[in-house]
């Protein structure tokens, strides 16, 4: 008598030459190639977009709110445009010469309670070395006015903004930009050859505005009082002495202004600004023709820095938005928006004993964080909110999302997690 195992087998072997028979009869008919291949092509195409994206197939970026302030109304719609400029376009919101958009054009709109400032240009007269030109701009400093007319400003040159006190005279019927040009001065210090930009009137000047010490035994030519012209040659000599110099860059330094009308997260340059530049002469002294150490004789600062102003937003009402990007239920916004706003005040990096307004950016203030609260809900040690995402410092919607498993692994869910931080807190 057969066992079990070859009866199984049998079976088998019957449902696989039944099939092959049924296989074999389809693809007789003339659709059979093409359907086969677009079934085919279809099970790999989706297998292949699960891998890359798992676990979003079904999720669709939904509409964000989105504040727009321009020509005097603020005007609140909801997008799925990815950036500033997309949804300016999508709304004809028209820019004109001179206009100025906060945050710029290419910014991602990737929160809620999103800002937009736009800033609409004034009729500008700038004054450069005797040479009137009119504009437009909506620009804040009289530097980022002059570079967005197309002025090839020298870091040196002084760019200051008058009142316009004579129409008639002057033409001009908004502010006035006034350019004062550095003037290129070619210097010759103790052997080094440096090119550097002056406002100073006389060389006795430029001697004085450049803290140069001279020796009595220095030979400086041409004479003190000789005035100042676009490439004039002065040379410093002292004799006997063997220089060495080394140029060094000075930091760009930057201006940060804390915006509330913009969203957290996003910035805009009020002026662009660049780092200068420093010549160092030293003086080598030599034993047996070796040079055993140098001492540093003079600073000349050859390309002064510029300063960058930078608009931060702090405006936080977006990130509550982000509630339902982290999957937190609707039901459950009103306890996660108390706990969070006592938490830290909806602000992702803010450091628990940190009052004041949210910084812009994550900061190691402690060198052992270990016992200290950090972010959106005070997560201690903070890098516990590293398991759902590598920027844990700084994306809320990561935070949230710790948030989130938090509440339901702890307290069993939002609304016990209220109760018991309104208990605790009134105990």
């Amino acid at each position: 008598m057969p066992n079990r195992f070859d009866v199984h087998k049998r079976r088998l072997a019957f449902i696989w030459r039944r099939h092959a028979r049924l296989a074999k009869r389809a693809s007789r008919h003339p659709w059979a190639v093409p359907v086969f291949v677009f079934l085919g092509l279809f099970i790999l195409t989706l297998g292949a977009y699960l891998i890359i994206n798992p676990g979003h197939a079904s999720q669709a970026p939904g509409p964000k709110l989105v504040i727009i302030h321009h020509d005097g109304v603020q005007q609140i719609v909801p997008s799925i445009e990815p950036t500033v400029g997309a949804l300016l376009s999508k709304l004809h919101i028209v820019l004109h010469q001179g206009d100025v958009v906060q945050p710029s054009l290419a910014t991602p709109i990737n929160q809620y309670d999103f800002r937009i400032n736009i800033y609409r240009a004034v009729p500008v007269e700038i004054v450069n070395n005797g040479s009137d030109t009119f504009t437009f701009s909506a620009a804040s400093t009289p530097r980022a006015i002059a570079t967005q007319a197309g002025l090839k400003l020298n870091p040196a040159d002084y760019v200051q903004t008058v009142p316009t006190t004579n129409f008639l005279k002057q033409g001009a019927i908004g502010e006035q930009v006034v350019v004062y040009p550095a003037t290129p001065v070619d210097l010759n210090l103790y052997g080094t050859p440096l090119v550097i930009y002056t406002h100073a009137k006389t060389v006795a000047d430029l001697i004085k505005l450049e803290n140069i010490h001279l020796l009595s035994s220095d030979q400086l030519s041409p004479s003190p009082n000789t005035p100042i012209a676009p490439n004039l040659q002065i040379a410093i000599v002292r004799h006997g002495l063997k220089v060495s110099s080394v140029t060094q860059t000075i930091p760009m330094p930057v201006d940060t202004v804390y915006d509330d009308s913009l969203a957290y997260g996003t910035s805009a340059i009020q002026q662009q600004g660049s780092a200068g530049q420093e010549v160092t002469t030293y003086q080598e002294n030599t034993i047996n023709g070796a040079v055993v150490s140098q001492t540093p004789i003079q600073t000349i600062v050859t390309v002064p820095p510029v300063t960058e102003i930078v608009d931060e937003g702090i405006n936080l009402s977006g990130i509550k938005g982000d509630m339902a990007l982290a999957g937190i239920p609707p039901s459950d916004y009103t306890f996660a928006d108390y706990i969070i706003t006592n938490e830290s005040g909806w602000c992702p990096t803010k450091w628990q004993g940190e009052y004041g307004y949210c910084p812009p950016a994550f900061t190691q203030l402690y060198a052992s964080d270990a016992e200290v609260g950090y972010g959106l809900c005070q997560s201690t040690p903070p890098d516990k909110m590293a398991a759902f995402g590598s920027d844990w410092a700084t994306n809320p919607i990561t935070q949230l999302e710790w948030c989130n498993w938090y509440a339901d692994t702890r307290y069993g869910g939002w609304a016990n997690a209220y109760a018991h931080w309104v208990y605790y807190r009134n105990w």
